[in-house]
């Protein structure tokens, strides 16, 4: 990560900058307030989700990937770890990439005013796992892939469309009944929903789905993982 700190670190920084400037100070100067908050305030964590899901998920899957294009992966399967170390190698590593970019958008964040901790213990958690997820989702991918352009299937096609349509830049309210229904059923409403009350204390949706379905995607991505790589899908012969 640190060797191409310019790709992992520094690329999402000026991204974030990008996106707070553009929707935080200058479309948001001309909006007054979104459920009470300043609309930078109420978008600023939307803009860190999207860094954090796009930084976990490129770390583990190019990660992964990888090893099985220079076949470093099978030094790893012989090596004396279980299958669940071996994962959660791959998903921590996910993990802390995460965390770090968050805390450069944080500070990003930090210079143009646009960041608030209701509660900070909650918005580790929610950081923590969400990266998480992806993480999982990542190594998923990079053992699924054949070939490198493979890898951003997910993020192209999946990733970005559900993240912008899962409420980062607009209130839910702003939208018809049927639009709020098709919004309710996009996981990433939650996700980006939880980050925000922990950050602004502002909620639209139900907290016990969300933190229900936080947990069953890590069991069940978790679950699938280890048990893809104890078969050896994609990384034996």
């Amino acid at each position: 990560m640190f060797r191409v700190a310019v790709q992992t670190i520094v690329s999402p920084l000026i991204s974030a900058t990008l996106y707070i400037f553009i929707f935080g100070s200058v479309i948001g100067s001309r909006i007054d307030t979104i459920a009470g908050a300043p609309y930078i305030t109420f978008v600023f964590p939307g803009i860190l989700m999207l860094n954090i899901i796009t930084s976990s998920f490129a770390h583990s899957s190019s990660s992964v990937y990888f090893g099985r294009f220079i076949k470093s992966i099978e030094e790893v399967l012989v090596a004396p770890f279980s299958y669940f170390e071996i994962v959660f190698g791959y998903a921590f590593s996910a993990v802390i990439r995460g965390v770090v970019v968050a805390l450069g958008v944080l500070g990003v964040g930090l210079l143009f005013g646009a960041v608030t901790l209701a509660h900070p213990l909650l918005f580790l958690f929610y950081i923590v796992a969400v990266s998480s997820i992806f993480a999982l989702l990542g190594i998923l991918v990079g053992l699924w892939a054949n070939g490198f352009e493979q890898l951003s299937i997910l993020s192209t096609f999946i990733i970005m469309p559900f993240t912008y349509l899962g409420g980062i830049f607009y209130s839910i309210t702003m939208l018809p009944e049927s639009a709020q229904a098709l919004t309710r059923a996009n996981p990433f409403f939650y996700f980006v929903d939880g980050i925000r009350y922990a950050m602004v204390g502002i909620s639209e949706a139900n907290a016990v789905i969300g933190l229900a379905l936080i947990s069953a995607l890590i069991l069940f991505l978790g679950s699938l993982v280890i048990y893809l790589f104890k078969i050896g899908w994609r990384i034996r012969p």
